[in-house]
């Protein structure tokens, strides 16, 4: 299995709520598929997030990037959590806004007036890296390396490719914080270094948390701004009415979530012990996928209207496009405000924004995780 089509999960779900699939590079797997099912999944205690518990683990190779809270279970979790959760409040992220629109109106500023751009390339991708890297303290330059690594990462060409990316980021990041340990600063990786050496963390974990924080923060965000920009563009009944009422913007953000799911599945979770999920025996050590995609567009709790239409007018807010539990997605709030923020400005700043090509001939680039548009050319007047 990679990356069932919404379709084929479709066909699935209304089949029944967990299916044995193959999920290549990985072997086989259980997939949750309605959104009960898949709720109660991301909650129970006895699926866990530690590799440790699948049958076929032999160990994590030595990629450091492994040790961090997106892979472990509470106690663990909850204190890797905590270390950051500061950053990433309701009331930081109000804070932070007014930073986010500079980025974006300065991304705008450099764009033509007329004439056709990749909104990917110029505009949904560096808004979220520029605002997670001076979260982070990444300097500028490094920035394009980092990007090509993370995207290597999350999506990969072959496991050779995916190997070296993570090899090369690990190496990078050890050398950063070095240098954030000789030389503190405001910067979130320097609270964590400083974490590190007050034994609040360990060398390996601190790694891993730059890691998670660094891809995930600008990863699927980049995806939830295109895949917006594509919905809407490909919906003109719907980019009339956000047109005519700015204010549904946030509610149109929300509806992509669900809609476009940039986040196909959870990660692996692993049982710790035999249990039933939704009527399905899972031995000790199988591994589970939870299709978000599919939860989302569940007809028996999206049924007006039809889950299968982009409607900014739903109320959308019980889909699983964060995730659900314990591990629901820490980043929200800010991948909310990138997103209300990219949309907003852009098409205020570009009243005749459209496509510039048959969008049955874009690309989405899809994983067993994530699903994103390759790029998207726009005409921008």
């Amino acid at each position: 299995m990679t990356a069932p089509t919404l379709e084929e999960l479709a066909a699935l779900r209304a089949e029944g709520a967990v299916h044995r699939v193959h999920v290549p590079g990985s072997g086989e797997s259980r997939l949750v598929v309605t959104r009960d099912a898949a709720r109660a999944a991301l909650t129970d205690p006895r699926l866990s997030n530690d590799i440790r518990h699948s049958a076929s683990w032999h160990g994590d190779g030595g990629h450091a990037i492994g040790h961090n809270m997106l892979q472990s279970d509470p106690p663990l979790h909850t204190r890797l959590r905590a270390l950051v959760a500061g950053h990433f409040t309701p009331g930081r992220i109000t804070a932070l806004r007014p930073r986010v629109e500079r980025v974006a109106g300065d991304l705008l500023d450099a764009l033509p007036r007329t004439g056709t751009a990749d909104l990917v390339d110029r505009y949904a991708l560096p808004l979220p890296v520029t605002v997670i890297c001076e979260l982070l303290g990444i300097p500028e330059a490094d920035r394009g390396g980092f990007h090509t690594w993370s995207n290597e990462l999350v999506m990969p060409t072959s496991p050779e490719t995916a190997a070296s990316a993570a090899a090369g980021l690990t190496g990078y990041l050890t050398d950063l914080t070095d240098h954030k340990r000789r030389t503190p600063d405001d910067t979130l990786l320097s609270d964590l270094v400083a974490a590190e050496d007050n034994g609040v963390l360990t060398a390996e974990e601190l790694l891993g948390m730059a890691f998670l924080i660094l891809v995930a923060g600008h990863e699927t965000t980049v995806n939830l701004i295109s895949a917006t920009v594509h919905s809407l563009l490909t919906h003109p009944d719907q980019l009339a009415r956000l047109r005519a009422d700015p204010d549904l913007t946030e509610n149109a953000v929300e509806e992509s979530l669900r809609y476009n799911s940039p986040v196909h599945s959870s990660a692996f979770r692993f049982a710790a012990e035999p249990l039933e999920l939704a009527g399905t025996r899972i031995e000790a050590g199988e591994s589970v996928l939870v299709s978000l995609a599919a939860a989302s567009r569940d007809p028996g709790h999206f049924p007006d209207p039809d889950p299968d239409r982009f409607d900014i007018g739903r109320r959308a807010r019980g889909h699983l496009g964060f995730g659900h539990g314990l591990h629901h997605c820490l980043g929200a709030p800010l991948a909310r405000v990138e997103a209300a923020v990219a949309v907003r400005l852009l098409l205020e700043r570009h009243p005749a924004l459209a496509l510039a090509a048959d969008p049955a001939t874009l690309t989405w680039r899809t994983s067993t995780l994530l699903r994103g548009l390759a790029e998207l050319p726009v005409r921008l007047g």
